[in-house]
């Protein structure tokens, strides 16, 4: 942990916590308004064990958070008055300095709003995804993407259910487990690569990569700071060889670990700007750390440079045998239609959270819908009871991302640019749109 980040030397914890005098003429400096921010986000990790996904700034914030005796809905309404502080303060003239206050405003509506999620106030889901990830997705009826199942059905001819036809041709591009980390690894290696000719990282950064079970995700990554993350994947269930780049991608290069290396040298480093060195993961930086993971993959990989990668270099060192080209043609276009279908699990989320299906209703329309297997789904159904409208974040902050990146114009390098200028600002969805 460094111990030269110049930010606030010596402020006790009572100033931390001390509430604004209403009655004051002159606002407070967004600088102090941070400190707050960031002991508030400590504190609500006590009641909300899911909400701080990393934490790296200094010691003395997590003491005060530790020390903090406010109860859940205390600290709410104490959020809450830190929000109207925020809203009634006048325009900053600096692009990023107010940029700084619109993300400090928006991550409080997302505190509040997940507060109140967790003492009990009921939220239908569009309102949920509004507050807590400053994005409403798109309705869709389930039958509007059985087009999508019919281009799936004539891909993969045959008499048995969909689903299990789906899976089936997918059970052939399973990895080894012996030969799966040193696919993961030459994986990660080529993310890393193309990422950095593109764009500086810092010297130091590095990652730890580790197989974990039992978990409702199928990779993580844990940012500590110091440029360094922990990535973890999860092996219960088998790994295809179409899920290898996207993790090292999505987790790594240029995804998580890129975006949090980034946002910690511009933001934190440069600026002294603390509230970065905090993510709560129940906020709307999720959306675009989602989002610019899920679109990195497809920067990185341009065109046809991903099939082709997989399929001379990641499919030979695999071990998987008997796939001919007109097979992996089929794994590729299957890819891309089920990318499709994913948009699917955001309206079984929202019908599941909001009490019009039951539980096993969900899991069977994530099985009929976007073509997952039993297993899958299961586990898709727990990713949405722990981390509720999350699931928008993947593919609607995708959408987001790319939207703002491929501007009409743009070169591949400038897109790369546009890139680079996202990961290390303050930038948040409704900046983007």
């Amino acid at each position: 942990m460094r111990t030269s980040r110049k930010l606030l030397p010596g402020l006790a914890i009572l100033f931390l916590l001390a509430a604004c005098d209403p009655g004051q003429e002159t606002h407070r400096s967004l600088d102090t308004i941070a400190d707050e921010y960031v002991v508030m986000t400590l504190a609500a990790g006590k009641f909300d064990r899911n909400f701080v996904d990393a934490y790296y700034g200094p010691e003395r914030f997590r003491e005060a958070a530790d020390a903090d005796p406010r109860d859940l809905e205390t600290l709410r309404a104490d959020a809450s008055r830190l929000l109207a502080e925020l809203r009634e303060m006048p325009a900053e003239p600096d692009r990023m300095r107010e940029l700084r206050r619109h993300y400090l405003q928006k991550q409080l509506v997302a505190m509040v709003a997940r507060l109140g999620v967790v003492s009990g106030v009921e939220l239908d889901f569009d309102q949920e995804t509004r507050r807590l990830f400053d994005t409403i997705p798109d309705t869709h009826e389930l039958s509007s993407f059985d087009p999508l199942r019919e281009k799936v059905d004539a891909l993969l001819p045959g008499d048995a259910p969909l689903p299990e036809r789906v899976q089936a041709f997918r059970d052939r591009f399973v990895i080894p487990d012996d030969r799966l980390d040193a696919v993961f690894q030459r994986a990660i290696t080529e993310c890393r690569n193309r990422t950095l000719e593109q764009m500086q990282l810092p010297e130091e950064e590095s990652f730890r990569l580790e197989y974990v079970t039992d978990k409702p995700w199928s990779g993580y990554n844990w940012y500590q700071g110091n440029y360094f993350s922990l990535i973890q994947l999860n092996t219960s269930l088998p790994i295809e060889l179409d899920r290898v780049v996207h993790l090292g991608c999505h987790e790594g290069y240029p995804g998580h670990h890129t975006y949090n290396s980034l946002l910690e040298r511009e933001l934190v480093e440069k600026r002294g700007w603390v509230e970065f060195s905090v993510y709560p993961l129940f906020s709307p930086q999720s959306l675009i750390a989602e989002g610019s993971a899920n679109y990195g993959v497809e920067l990185a990989f341009p065109g046809e440079q991903l099939p082709m990668f997989e399929r001379q270099e990641l499919l030979p060192l695999s071990g998987i045998e008997g796939i001919s080209e007109a097979d992996y043609r089929r794994y590729w276009k299957l890819r891309e239609l089920l990318r499709e279908l994913q948009y699917a699990e955001i309206q079984v989320a929202r019908d599941y959270l909001d009490g019009l299906m039951d539980r096993d209703e969900a899991r069977k329309a994530l099985i009929h819908y976007t073509l997952l297997s039993p297993e899958r789904a299961e586990q898709r159904v727990s990713f949405i009871e722990t981390y509720r409208g999350y699931v928008i974040n993947y593919t609607m902050g995708r959408d987001v991302v790319a939207d703002w990146i491929e501007q009409p114009g743009r070169s591949h390098d400038q897109r790369w640019q546009a890139f680079t200028e996202l990961l290390g600002s303050p930038l948040l969805p409704s900046n983007l749109r």
